[in-house]
Parts: C-alpha cells; structure tokens; sequence
C-alpha cells in the first residue's frame, strides 16, 4: 500500500466515523473519564506524564496521535507511533496506594501490558462508538463490527497483540460492559479531580464566552453519554433538566449531519475533518495558566501536586 494512503482506506468504519468533527471533538474527553475507574491505566498513565495537572494538554496531545494513526497518512501515522513508543519506553511501576480491593498498593502496571494496551483501545472505541450514535446516527450491526476490526488492527499499530482483544464486537461489548458493571471499577482522588475538569465541573477561572460556550456544550454531551453508574462515581448531578438540555443539543448536532440546512449555523460547514486544531484552544488556555504560576483545575496547586506525586 503507497505511504500516501495510510495504514486505513477511506471507505473503512474507523475513518468513516472519526472523521465525524462532532465525535472527534467528544470522543477523548469521554474516554479520559470513562477510563479514568481503571486504576492502573489511570495511574500508570498520570505518573509518566509531562502534563500531570494540565489535562487539556494531555488529551490534545492524546488525540493528535490517534488521529494520526486512523486518519492520516502512512508516513504521519509512523512518525506518531515511533513518538509513542518512545514514549512508553520506561513507563511501568507499581501503585503508590490501594486503588480498591483489586487493586493494592504494590500492583504493578507497564505500558507494555497486553491488557493495559486492549483496556486503553476498549475505552476508545466504545467512546467512538457511543458519540456516533449520540450525534451522528445509530451505527448498524455490521458497521459495528467493522468499527471493532479497524480499531483491532489500530490497537496493533501501537503494539497491541491482536490475542489481547476478542475475537468479535459482540464480544467485546459483552465483556466491557460487565467490567464496567463490576467491582473492579474504582475512581481515585486524582482521577476524580482530573475528570470533574475535564467535564466542565471544575473551572477555575472564566474563558471567553464563545469557548466557554462551546466547552460547556461538549461537557453536557459528555456527561449524558457515561452510563449512569460512572456518573454517580464523579458525583455528577443530572436530573430532567439535564437530560432534556443534552437531548436538545444532541438533536441539533444530529439534524446537522442529516439535513444541514435544517442545522443552525454555527454548526453548518464544520462537520468533517480533524479535531485537534480546535483542542488547542483550550490547551493554550491551560499553559497561560501553568506559566504564570496559576492552577488550571481550582484546588490544585501545580507544583505541590507534581512533587507529592513525585516523591
């Protein structure tokens, strides 16, 4: 296959759904939260990082290298995978505390775990997956196959062994959502702080309107796609009111993709193509923050988080 193509076709469901700027926008803050109740994945993850209390950063970052990989070329697609690797070179250790009864101090994570890599893919398909249906279309049967298979062969890419994975979607949905019904879920203080951020629950200082605006708007899709257990975990407070303002939102993006004329304008032109551009508006929000000593999550102090987190 010429370098130019990249590693998916144009016509496959891994394209045909990140595309979609409404999941590219929501999927991976969705995915930071939801996958946040997997200790290991959630510590290992924030104990290796450049960009511990700067989450936004992270999760641009995060997102500029999966769409690399799924919507790029071959050649982009490389370079953001030998990036990871590198990346992920030296990342292993061990719980500092107890993360729930299945998980002690003392349990080990490594970025080269087979099941870490397949949780860290699970998370992000059912993240896709779910916001596609939410505000594009409800995905059929065989489209959700092929969307498992792609991401399957995308988890591969950044060096997950294909056994880690089920063998089919109907599987794979049938053992995630028992995990995520089961007591193996636990959400510590760090991870709850950092998602309460993330979805807009924890602001510390105003931005301006139109991105609040428009963050605020991602945060309510969001918060109405977890299931209802992982919204309770973060305490998030959702009644009638919320449920019928998220359902409107979800409408209008929905109404977009159908019938565009119908759509209102702010969302007419701007339904396909790469989400990490607009990421970087709140990314640059956050190292204003950082570089003037200020916090960017209320509460957290920059630098003695980092050091208690580092001794």
């Amino acid at each position: 296959m010429p370098a130019q193509t990249g590693y998916f076709s144009d016509d496959s469901m891994i394209r045909r759904v990140m595309r979609k700027r409404a999941v590219g926008l929501t999927y991976g803050q969705r995915a930071l939260v939801i996958g946040a109740v997997h200790p290991l994945l959630y510590v290992g993850t924030a104990e290796n990082t450049q960009h511990r209390t700067t989450p936004y950063t992270r999760l641009a970052l995060t997102g500029k290298l999966f769409e690399a990989v799924s919507l790029g070329t071959r050649e982009e697609a490389d370079r953001a995978r030998s990036f990871t690797r590198k990346r992920h070179s030296t990342v292993e250790g061990a719980l500092p505390e107890d993360a729930g009864q299945h998980n002690p101090a003392g349990t080990r994570y490594s970025a080269h775990d087979p099941h870490l890599m397949f949780m860290t893919m699970a998370f992000t398909l059912d993240s896709a997956e779910v916001m596609h249906d939410l505000l594009v279309r409800k995905l059929t049967p065989g489209e959700r196959e092929g969307l498992f298979q792609d991401y399957c062969r995308w988890g591969e890419l950044f060096g997950m062994p294909r056994e880690a994975a089920p063998a089919t979607y109907a599987q794979f949905r049938r053992d995630y959502d028992a995990y995520l019904a089961s007591d193996e879920v636990f959400l510590t203080d760090e991870a709850k702080i950092v998602g309460a951020y993330l979805m807009g629950q924890r602001v510390a200082y105003p931005m301006p309107m139109p991105i609040q605006q428009a963050l605020g708007g991602f945060s309510l899709l969001v918060q109405g796609s977890l299931p209802p257990r992982i919204r309770e975990m973060y305490g998030v407070s959702w009644g009638m009111r919320e449920e019928i303002a998220c359902g409107g939102l979800a409408r209008a993006v929905r109404t977009a993709h159908i019938s565009p004329p119908l759509a209102p304008k702010l969302l007419r032109g701007s339904l396909t193509g790469p989400s990490y551009p607009l990421y970087r508006l709140a990314t640059r929000r956050e190292q204003r923050l950082i570089s003037a000593g200020r916090p960017s999550m209320p509460g957290v102090d920059p630098r003695n988080w980092v050091a208690r987190h580092s001794a």
